[in-house]
């Protein structure tokens, strides 16, 4: 399992629509991203460095591993 790397709000959303995810709104810090197949929405925090415990979850949510995420950057 590769280390996560230290990514910004804007890069982790940039990585997901490589996959489907499109840009639905943006609430204050937050952007929300959604996948219609299958059906998911993501809240990505709009920060200069995610957390790497908030950046796992959002992985996590949307259905991928780790290494999976870092080939989509």
């Amino acid at each position: 399992m590769s280390s996560l790397p230290v990514i910004s709000g804007k890069e982790c959303v940039k990585a997901f629509t490589k996959i489907g995810f499109v840009v639905n709104s943006q609430k204050g810090s937050h952007i929300i991203i959604v996948r219609q197949t299958p059906k998911t929405r993501l809240s990505v925090p709009n920060h200069k460095e995610l957390d790497r415990g908030t950046l796992r979850t959002i992985i996590r949510q949307a259905g991928l591993t780790v290494d999976e995420f870092i080939a989509l950057l």
